[in-house]
This record gives structure tokens, sequence and C-alpha cells, in this order.
């Protein structure tokens, strides 16, 4: 486990780090639930810079990436000042900026930072003619969420600046590690979830349930759950409740049935 995240593939972690050593920007591509945000912490902590966060939204606009103008009050006097946003803020001081969901934005809002993510590493702040030159240590993450309801295609000139990663769902004994250290509970209890997870995981792959239903957080919530009320309820909670389609709820509710 590196900085209380678990990868999957052994050379995965270096070589992501070594993108983001090479000061290219990151991107990660998988399932919600599946640990991106999570991986994104990590890395940001093995290089021990802080990290600024961004969660996009179609609401996303320049004033929310750069800052914003606002009065205050020196010396008895009002003036005008700059409130540095986090992709300035993390420019200026060398921090990791992570972009959450980046393909949620309204494209017409990301062209701004085409500049800051090649090779020019620059800013040129529309609000106050700054021009803003990254600090060595400033590094880009973002990750995307494929095929999501509100998500839209990434420009390509957009996508062509990043380097990309595929971060999917943990399986086979890197899902059963991450199970045992998330929680202390009984042999028994550990093998029905990891029973439940595996096979939720294989009927997302036969299209049979959508992606989201396998998601790693779900099951690590339930699990968690389950140290404090029976198993059948946590899973309930965790899991079945957010379903919404009837016959994706009842082959869940199958497949629980099975292994508890």
């Amino acid at each position: 486990m590196k900085f209380g995240y678990r990868v999957q593939e052994a050379p995965l972690w270096e070589d992501l780090r070594a993108v983001l050593h090479l000061k290219k920007p990151l991107l990660l591509i998988g399932p919600t639930g599946s640990g991106k945000t999570k991986l994104a912490e990590a890395l940001a902590q093995s290089f021990e810079l802080p990290m600024n966060s961004i969660n996009c939204s179609v609401d996303l606009d320049a004033e929310a990436l750069l800052g914003f103008k606002t009065i205050v009050q020196q010396d008895g006097v009002s003036v005008i000042e700059f409130v540095d946003g986090p992709v300035v803020d993390a420019m200026k001081h060398g921090h990791i900026l992570y972009i959450d969901e980046i393909n949620m934005a309204k494209p017409e809002t990301l062209p701004i930072l085409h500049s800051v993510l090649d090779y020019r590493r620059t800013l040129t702040n529309p609000f106050t003619g700054e021009v803003i030159e990254a600090h060595p240590n400033f590094k880009v993450l973002a990750a995307i969420n494929e095929g999501y309801v509100g998500t839209t295609p990434m420009n390509e000139a957009l996508k062509n600046r990043f380097v990309a990663a595929r971060i999917d769902y943990l399986t086979g004994d890197a899902l059963r590690q991450l199970l045992a250290e998330s929680v202390d509970l009984e042999d028994e209890r550990l093998d029905m979830m990891y029973n439940i997870a595996t096979e939720l995981q294989k009927q997302v792959k036969e299209g049979l349930l959508a992606e989201e239903i396998a998601s790693i957080r779900s099951v690590l919530d339930a699990l968690q759950l389950s140290a404090h009320m029976p198993i059948e309820r946590a899973l309930q909670y965790a899991i079945v409740e957010k379903i919404e389609d009837p016959l994706e709820r009842d082959l869940v509710l199958q497949l629980i049935e099975m292994w508890v």
C-alpha cells in the first residue's frame, strides 16, 4: 500500500510518479469509486506537496479556476485586491493541482488552462494581466469518469496535453487485501464481501449491471457498516438502495442472497 492507496499492478505507482516527476499533466481515467481521488491524494503525499482541488461542474467558470477581485480595507481606504484561485495558487507555490471530473466542465471553460498544461507552464491572468510562471514543483492531475450522465467528451486539444492512465476497480489479491486492511472483521465476513464484490464486477463485465454498482467505495462502505449491523442491511444501505433500475436491483439482491 502506497500512502493509503493500493495499486492493482506493481509498476503503476512508480510509473505515475515518473510522469509527475517529469512535470507531465496526468489524466486518471476510470469508473466512479475506483479510487482516482484517493490515488491523487497519495501521489501528492508521496511528493510531500499540498493539493489544490477543483470539482468541475457545468457552473465552473474562470473565477472558480483563477480567482476573483474583491474590495478590502487597508489603512481605512477601500482597495481592490485579487484573491488567488486554486490554479493560480498552485502555480505560484508549487502545489499539485487536482481537477476532478474534468469532463463535467463546459468545453469553453477549460482552454484557459492550455498554456498551463503544455511546455509553457505559464498563465496570463485575464483579471489582472499578470503573467504567472509555474513554480518548479507545480504538477497537474485530473480525473474523468467516462460515459456518465452530465459528462462531455474532452476537447482533443485539452486531452492531448495529458498523459493518461486507466484506473480500474481492484480485483483479486489486491482487493482482498484492501478489504482486510479497511476494517477489523472476522475472515468469514471479509470472504462474503470479497465474493460479492467479485461477482458484481463479473456482472458489470457481462453487461448486466451498470459500472458504478461495482464501486469499490460502495463495497468499502458496506464492509465498514457491517461491523455495526448485519451484513445484509449494510449492503442494502451502501449498494442496493442506490440502484434505480428494477432489474439491476433484483440481480444484486440475488447475488447477495447467494453469498450471505
